[in-house]
This record gives C-alpha cells, sequence and structure tokens, in this order.
C-alpha cells in the first residue's frame, strides 16, 4: 500500500495532502510550488477525458464537423458518414479558464489543468482521508516524522507546535518558531506524542467550507459530488441542486457492500427464474412431442384395421363365392373375384406399413453444457481502466478519400466508450474524430495521396486506457467520383453507375459530383456522347448550393464553359467571355482541369487546351458540375492525369 500513500511529485508520504478535482492527491507544499501563472501552463497534447460526459459538457456550440471545413482537409463529400462524430479537443483542460484565472496547475498524474484565483492551491479540499491513512501508517511502521517547512529533502522532525500544528526539525525551529515572543507560550512536545494529539483533535474539529471559512460543511451536492455548507446552497453555485444530508451519503456508500450484496442476490434469483421458466418451455415442449406420436400411432393403428377389415371382407367373400354349385354363376363373378385378389396382394405391401410411422424414442437432446459452462464462468468485472483497445487491420480500409477504422476492446476489459484520433495526413498532432460506444467510425473529407495514422482509447466510468498502437491508412492517389443523384435535379437521368448524364427536359439542368475539392489538382473528362442540334452543354464547377434549373455559369455558384458544334464561351454569373472558336460533336471529349494550387480552372477540348485559363482567383470547395438538356448525353470519366500543355488558343 506504501506506494498509494507517496506523492507523485516530491515522491515521499503525502504531507498535508489536497484532493484536485481529477480525484488525484498531491502534497499541498508541492502544489503551490508546482503552480504557474495561468498563461504558462500549456496542456498535454494527448489530453485526459474523465469520463464520456465530461467531453462535450461545456462545448455544445463548438463546430462537431471542422474536420472537413473548407480551410482544413482540403475535400468535402456531399453527405457524412452517420459514424463521424467530432468532438472539441478540450486536451485535458478540466475547467475552461476564466477571466479572473490567475494561476493554474496540471495534474502530475493525468496532465488536467485546473485553474485557480489568487489564492492558488490554497483553494483545494484537504484529502483527510489520505492523510489518515498515511498517519496510521506511520505508526504502525514506527516511521519518522518529517519537518513541513524544509525546502528539497525534508529532515527528521524534533517537535511539534501544539497550537501552530506544524511539525518543525531542530533547524527551522530555530528559524521559524524561536523561543522567543508570543511563540513562548507556545507548547512543543515530541513527534510522536504531537501526532497522536493532533489525529484527536482533528477527530473532534468538524471540517469548515473553503468559500464560507465559518460555516461548518453539513450536505453533500449530488451534481458537484462535493461537500458544502448551508451558505453554498443560499449563494453560491451549488444553488437549486439536489443535496443529501453530509452523515447519510457517508452512511450510504459505507452500506455499499449490503446493498451489492442484495444486487447480487436478485441478480441470482433473475438467472434462477429464467432457467425456471425455460425449464417449464421444455417440458412443456416434450409433452407436445409426446402427444404428437401416440396421435400419430394411432392414426397408424386405425388405418391398417380399415384395410385389415376391407381385407377379411373381400376373402371371406370369395370363400362363399367358392360354395357355389351352379356352374354358370360362379363363371359369372369368378374372373372378377380374381382380379379383385390379386389387386389387393399387389398393393398390400405398399398401402400397409408393418413398421411404426414414428419412432417411440425422442429424437432430441437438451444441449445445455454451453448455459452450464457460461454460469460456471459467470464472476464480477473489476471495475478498473480499461486496456488500449486493439485496431483491427483487416477491418481497416481506404476509399477514395476517407478511411473506415475498426478496433476491438481488451476481452478482460469493461468499456463504456472509446475515443478515436486521426493526425492530419503529414505526420502531424492527433486530434479527436470520434467519441462514442461503436468501435468502426468512417471518417471523410481527408487529403488523396495521404498517410493518416489513427489510434484508439477505452474510457469506463473509473478511468480511461493508453492510445492503442497506431494504424497507417493510405488514402486513393486521385479523386475518383460519379455524379450524385441525390442533389442532381429532378429532371437529370443518371445511367452507368451514376456516370452518363441526360436530361428529360428541353431546358438546362445542372448535376454535381459527389465529391468536392478545396486543395489539389484534380482534372475529369466528359465523353459526349449524343449532341444535338442547338445544343449547347456547360461543363466546369459550382457551390454545392447552386441554382439547378438553368445553364451552369447562370448565377454566381457556378463557373463554365458552354459549346456548341462551333464555338464556346466562359460563364459566371451570366457574364460571358473569351469566346474561343471550335466547337465539339459527338465523340469529343471536354476536360476540365481544377488547380486549386494556382487556384484557377482550365478547359480542354479532345486533350487541347480551350482558349485561355478560364477562372482565377477560386477559394473554397468546389463541386464538378455539367449542365445538359434532352438532345445531350455525357459520361464522365474521373481519376485522370491533365494532359500535357498545349499552346492555348487565342479566343476572340
Amino acid at each position: 500500500m506504501e506506494e498509494e500513500l507517496r506523492c507523485t511529485l516530491c515522491k515521499h508520504l503525502f504531507r498535508n495532502p489536497v484532493l484536485l478535482p481529477c480525484y488525484h492527491s498531491v502534497c499541498l507544499n508541492c502544489a503551490i510550488r508546482s503552480q504557474k501563472p495561468a498563461q504558462q501552463t500549456q496542456p498535454q497534447p494527448e489530453g485526459s477525458l474523465n469520463n464520456l460526459n465530461e467531453i462535450t459538457a461545456d462545448y455544445s456550440d463548438v463546430d462537431k464537423l471542422s474536420l472537413v471545413s473548407e480551410t482544413d482537409s482540403g475535400v468535402v463529400c456531399n453527405s457524412r458518414p452517420n459514424s463521424y462524430v467530432g468532438t472539441p479537443n478540450i486536451q485535458g483542460i478540466l475547467f475552461p479558464p476564466l477571466h479572473s484565472s490567475a494561476l493554474s496547475l496540471n495534474c502530475p498524474v493525468c496532465q488536467k489543468v485546473v485553474y485557480f484565483d489568487e489564492n492558488g492551491a490554497n483553494n483545494l479540499q484537504k484529502n483527510r482521508t489520505v492523510q489518515n491513512i498515511v498517519d496510521k501508517y506511520v505508526e504502525a511502521k514506527h516511521l519518522p516524522v518529517f519537518c513541513q517547512l524544509c525546502e528539497g529533502d525534508p529532515k527528521i522532525a524534533a517537535v511539534m507546535c501544539e497550537q501552530c500544528e506544524v511539525f518543525y526539525c531542530e533547524s527551522c525551529r530555530d528559524n521559524c518558531h524561536p523561543d522567543r515572543g508570543p511563540l513562548v507560550k507556545h507548547s512543543l512536545v515530541n513527534p510522536q506524542q504531537g501526532k497522536a494529539n493532533l489525529r484527536a483533535r482533528i477527530k473532534e474539529r468538524k471540517p469548515n467550507c473553503i468559500e464560507h471559512t465559518e460555516e461548518t460543511l453539513s450536505m453533500y451536492c449530488m451534481v458537484c459530488k462535493v461537500p458544502v455548507c448551508v451558505l453554498c446552497l443560499q449563494e453560491g453555485n451549488h444553488t437549486n441542486h439536489d443535496v443529501q444530508a453530509l452523515g447519510a451519503m457517508c452512511k450510504a456508500q459505507k452500506d455499499n457492500c449490503v446493498q451489492f450484496e442484495a444486487t447480487i442476490s436478485a441478480q441470482c434469483d433473475l438467472l434462477i427464474e429464467a432457467i425456471f421458466a425455460r425449464k417449464q418451455q421444455l417440458l412443456e415442449f416434450a409433452r407436445q412431442e409426446r402427444d404428437h406420436k401416440i396421435k400419430t400411432l394411432r392414426d397408424q393403428i386405425t388405418s391398417c384395421t380399415s384395410k385389415l377389415q376391407q381385407t377379411t371382407g373381400l376373402l371371406q367373400f370369395c370363400i362363399e363365392a367358392l360354395k357355389e354349385t351352379d356352374p354358370t354363376a360362379f363363371l359369372q363373378v369368378g374372373n372378377s373375384l380374381t382380379n379383385r385378389v390379386s389387386n389387393l396382394d399387389m398393393t398390400w405391401h405398399k398401402e400397409v406399413i408393418t413398421t411404426p410411422w414414428l419412432s417411440h424414442q425422442f429424437d432430441l437432446t437438451l444441449d445445455h453444457q454451453s448455459v452450464l459452462e457460461a454460469i460456471q464462468q459467470m464472476t464480477f468485472s473489476q471495475m478498473k481502466p480499461p486496456g488500449p483497445p486493439e485496431m483491427i487491420p483487416e477491418e481497416c480500409v481506404t476509399e477514395n478519400n476517407s478511411v473506415t477504422i475498426a478496433w476491438q476492446s481488451q476481452p478482460t476489459s469493461f468499456v463504456e466508450g472509446y475515443v478515436l484520433q486521426l493526425d492530419d495526413g503529414n505526420n502531424g498532432d492527433f486530434r479527436d474524430v470520434y467519441c462514442g460506444p461503436e468501435t468502426v467510425c468512417t471518417v471523410d473529407g481527408l487529403h488523396f495521396n495521404s498517410v493518416y495514422r489513427a489510434r484508439a482509447k477505452a474510457i469506463n466510468s473509473t478511468g480511461e486506457s493508453r492510445y492503442s498502437d497506431p494504424i497507417s491508412l493510405h488514402t486513393a492517389e486521385v479523386a475518383w467520383f460519379t455524379l450524385d443523384p441525390v442533389s442532381a435535379h429532378p429532371d437529370i437521368v443518371l445511367t452507368n453507375e451514376n456516370q452518363t448524364v441526360t436530361c428529360d427536359s428541353y431546358e438546362h439542368r445542372v448535376a454535381l459530383g459527389n465529391v468536392g475539392f478545396s486543395r489539389g489538382i484534380h482534372y475529369w473528362e466528359f465523353f459526349v456522347d449524343r449532341l444535338g442540334n442547338n445544343t449547347d452543354p456547360a461543363f466546369g464547377i459550382a457551390r454545392f448550393d447552386v441554382v439547378k434549373d438553368l445553364m451552369l455559369g447562370k448565377d454566381n455558384k457556378g463557373w463554365s464553359m458552354y459549346i456548341d458544334h462551333q464555338r464556346s464561351w466562359f460563364l459566371h454569373y451570366d457574364h460571358h467571355h473569351n469566346r474561343t472558336d471550335g466547337g465539339i460533336d459527338e465523340g469529343c471529349v471536354v476536360g476540365v482541369l481544377l488547380d486549386l494550387d494556382q487556384h484557377h480552372l482550365s478547359f480542354f477540348v479532345n486533350d487541347e487546351r480551350q482558349g485561355s485559363v478560364a477562372f482565377s482567383g477560386l477559394h473554397g470547395v468546389f463541386f464538378p458540375a455539367v449542365s445538359v438538356n434532352r438532345n445531350v448525353q455525357v459520361t464522365i470519366h474521373t481519376a485522370l492525369d491533365p494532359p500535357a500543355e498545349e499552346k492555348p488558343c487565342v479566343g476572340t
């Protein structure tokens, strides 16, 4: 137990321990020495999540889909997966700093940060339970009592002042508690006697509230999980909180064993009731099976009896016929009787089955072994922090610019939730991308041709595990996509796995790709399958909320090149420019080059640049787009390399 009684900072047995909000303890002097001005304390990168509720308690208005923002990953999908849940990266900050925060302290165990006013660590509650255990341990082991004022390694205490309630070594006594002035009336006793006197005095002393020093702690706040005084309930932070009497709460927690035994008994009784109910169901099934066999055998007896009576009647009739003395009369029926007896002889063995229709035995075996083994293995789950999850490489996959990550908990761990982290695809810092009970998560909107590292940790009400070993996932080198039937205009007709587009209307209708871009160089082509007269399809890019019942480029959300059999124009916000000779026919290929490194858009016809750079200064998220009408059909091809640069045509 000794390791539990040592301060993480000074490595000595606790001296005047105080309780941090994360429920870890440190010596008061260690806390005072470790506290820093609030602005100098930086949260540790990995952070710590005490429970699932703490993660989002004070961050409900944070953008939970920031991972796919325009200024972040570079690619945005039209629809985001249900498993994708963003959470703010609180990085171990237990309490957000207030404007009045002057000092802060990192917990040496979990690295959470707590902020203080100018009183600093003196605001922390004394951990009297730990101090009492340390006192008993020191007394039982006959360990020396150390000075409470020494800097660095403390010396053995020589005396204790009963009025100051402080242990002094000889040096600190001479320097800090001289035998003169007002201190001459103080009573100095040996450390062991002082320890016993102090323990007795503390038992008699009722603890006072930290905020209202004149008030005694008498209630327990069920919301904040801390003792409070009457004034705290009237004018403090615990107004309208559910509270219980402090003594009753203490007794309830100490009586936890009795309640636990009652819970075990009740749970076992439920199992016994379930087994008894199942027993009655199985017995009823066996009785029904027995009755079915008896009924079947009775039906067989009835059938055989009926056939036997028919046969006996025929034989008796034949015997009487043989007694006929009139030859003419006998010959009249002889042939028919012969045929009837022959037929009966032939069908007897087919119609009369002499073996039972059903076996008299039950062809059933009660499989109780698995249940018996489960009962024998039933035991308690020790509530302790879970072990780190394990990634499942064979179930972790990438598709286009999304990754699906799967993991599992350790068999012996009790887990209530997980936190999944992903880096930036460039070996940078990790950040939270999912928090919840699921063990599979799909993250969309990532960079193409990037290696992402993922890791997870498990959480239960007791604590959290360390992070798993990271797994690396490589997104697709180039973007492949199709046209999106969900966002397309209702008149749009998509076929060929959403790669071929035409329209039921004579008016222009817009269809978008199912992937949006904000970074990188991307190139795709449209093959012209059908092109009627007086048609001018438009190819280009658009925002997701582009008007879809106009030609692409008519509004300020679309940038396009519309082209007919003879010439083309660039179009944005209903402004036409750069007319270029040279049109398209069936079988031609129109290429779209979106260069978001240089922030411009260019077009190609049959691998030759059509005009100059069409549009520049493009920033944000853009989706591949096309507008067609009833006389046009084109097919999109993606994941292509841009054509070799050719000398651009001169526009007119």
